[in-house]
């Protein structure tokens, strides 16, 4: 399927921060998953990205679905196709590579289809130029969501750069939490400072703030706007009204930010993104979808020969904007908290950096990518260095020696104390995953899935089965075994295929869905439509003799399909 409902680009009309195309998509994406199609679903934008400097600089507004697609492919990865963007005609050409990508042939799901050619999307390590003078700040520097946690620490290192004047923008002004304090210590550092109350997001008060401040204490030479608030709602549930809040500040503040400062001559237009637009995260739909508009709107920046840049962040440590369970999680995923003094020193140099678009991430990428491309492959990260070698060994993934051992020890017990052997294990590492103090509480036929797993814990207990068993076991494996019954049978048919007494055994009723499941006319075509009938009825497939023949409640899959194979 192509959606082509992304191109309405008329603002909606209760919520003029998104266009009718955004939210008419997000309703296409529950209507679909809430109806069960699993057809692949591409949506299309136009001009939403640029693939380089030769090409027309993106629209913010168009760049908001991007985001929301990222999202989508996490959370609905098998009705989820990809993200096209169309250039602004479709010769013959152009449609030839859209019906390529439409049909899978690139392997891409993230992809510019232009003049000259299809180009998909990669993240890349930056560059380090040496030459590159890291950013410092100096005379009037306004920071919005000033006196938050991020904002703060901004605040503090900008002060202590030399700064002369600090202008914190938050909703409440001095009565926010901790706001006098902080006025102190930074006045304490040398910096005069304005705690102000405004919202960025409406523009005739912003106005009137940046009024304020260039008569007051001469010209503002840096804006950070770090404003924003996270939250965590399935895009299932995402409503537009949802959509819309969640990306006013974002977007409206950095909108208002872009047109009222146009003007004025700065050293720095810094704007605060996240790795939620990078790559997606589960249940942001909305705050990915600012974030990539505040990268997008960096890039149209810098080729308007304005001084712009999007930094994308990951999880900062000492307290950070993020609950202590989601940090935990993220920590556990592979995003580990980056030290605040370390992130400024990264802020100095992305502000400089040749790109306007910059992610800044401590990252663990033989954990992430694992648990990135669980539920649906991704070739985003595959340029990476460390993700390319991942990839090689992940080819080459032999049993390790671990497998011998404890193939031997298994061979030596019977059938059952096999199985329990194995079950144990199991319920063991289980256990260990999920926190639990025995095995004991880990019950054998409950799925994985009503217990708590997720796709981190998923690959934790893979990895831990790995390692134990020395099988190149999936990522999906808990996905493919749902249970800890079931999982260990997998292993036992793995590690001691010779007595596994399961193996060849098919159920009737798993038999006849799969029957069922077949069209009467691919069977017809097939010549089996005879074959199963007289097998139904008891008499011979082929034919033969009914002393050559056996009655059908005797035969496995094997005899059906070898017998239904003959000719009439």
């Amino acid at each position: 399927m192509l959606s082509l409902l992304a191109l309405d680009e008329a603002p909606h009309p209760r919520h003029p921060f998104l266009t009718v195309g955004t939210t008419a998509t997000v309703t296409l994406v529950q209507a679909l998953s809430d109806a069960g199609v699993t057809a692949p679903l591409w949506c299309a934008t136009r001009g939403a990205v640029s693939v380089g400097p030769a090409d027309d600089p993106p629209c913010p507004e168009r760049a908001l679905l991007w985001g929301v697609g990222r999202v989508a492919a996490l959370e609905q990865p098998t009705l989820w196709g990809g993200l096209v963007d169309l250039p602004a005609s479709l010769d013959d050409v152009g449609t030839d590579r859209l019906l390529a990508v439409l049909g899978g042939g690139t392997g891409q799901d993230q992809v510019a289809i232009r003049d000259g050619g299809v180009f998909a999307r990669r993240l890349g390590h930056a560059g380090r130029d040496q030459a590159s003078v890291p950013w410092r700040p100096h005379g009037t520097v306004l920071i919005t969501g000033g006196t938050g946690f991020l904002g703060a620490h901004l605040a503090r290192w900008a002060a202590d750069a030399g700064a002369e004047h600090l202008v914190l923008v938050n909703r409440r002004g001095p009565d926010a939490p901790d706001a006098r304090e902080l006025a102190d210590d930074l006045s304490g550092r040398g910096a005069r400072v304005t705690v102000a109350a405004c919202d960025v997001a409406d523009r005739s008060a912003l106005a009137d703030l940046l009024d304020r401040v260039r008569a007051d204490g001469g010209p503002l030479r840096a804006v950070l706007h770090a404003a924003g608030t996270v939250e965590y709602r399935s895009l299932a549930d995402t409503t537009p009204a949802d959509l819309a809040e969640a990306v006013r500040t974002k977007v409206a503040g950095a909108r208002n930010l872009d047109d009222l400062l146009a003007a004025d001559d700065l050293d720095a237009f810094v704007l605060f993104s996240s790795i939620a637009g990078t790559w997606g995260s589960g249940e942001q739909a909305a705050y990915s979808a600012g974030n990539t508009y505040l990268d997008a709107l960096a890039e149209d920046r810098r080729r308007r020969g304005l001084p712009a840049a999007s930094v994308a962040w990951g999880s900062w440590g000492r307290g950070g904007m993020l609950a202590a369970d989601v940090a935990a999680q993220l920590d556990r995923s592979g995003v580990h908290a980056m030290d605040p003094d370390l992130a400024v020193t990264a802020l100095a140099r992305a502000v400089t950096d040749d790109s306007p678009t910059v992610t800044v991430a401590a990252m663990d990428w033989s954990r992430f990518h694992p648990t990135f491309t669980l539920h649906r492959p991704s070739p985003l990260l595959s340029d990476l260095p460390e993700v390319r070698a991942l990839l090689d060994t992940a080819g080459d993934d032999e049993p390790e020696r671990e497998a011998v051992p404890l193939a031997e020890s298994l061979a030596d017990l019977p059938s059952d104390e096999q199985a329990k052997a194995l079950l144990d294990l199991v319920r063991g590492q289980v256990a260990a995953v999920l926190g639990h103090a025995s095995a004991a509480e880990v019950e054998p036929d409950r799925a994985f899935r009503e217990v708590g797993f997720d796709s981190l814990t998923a690959v934790e207990l893979r990895n831990r089965l790995k390692t134990v068993t020395g099988l190149p076991l999936p990522v999906s494996l808990v996905f493919d075994f749902p249970t800890p019954t079931k999982l260990a049978g997998h292993l036992r048919a793995e590690l001691c295929p010779a007595m596994d007494d399961t193996a060849g055994d098919v159920d009737d009723d798993d038999l006849r869905r799969v029957l069922r499941s077949i069209p009467p006319v691919r069977l017809r075509e097939a010549g089996l439509v005879d074959v199963l009938r007289r097998l139904a009825e008891g008499g011979p497939a082929n034919g033969a003799e009914p002393e050559q023949t056996r009655s059908i409640d005797e035969m496995d899959l094997d005899d059906l399909v070898r017998i239904a194979s003959r000719p009439n």
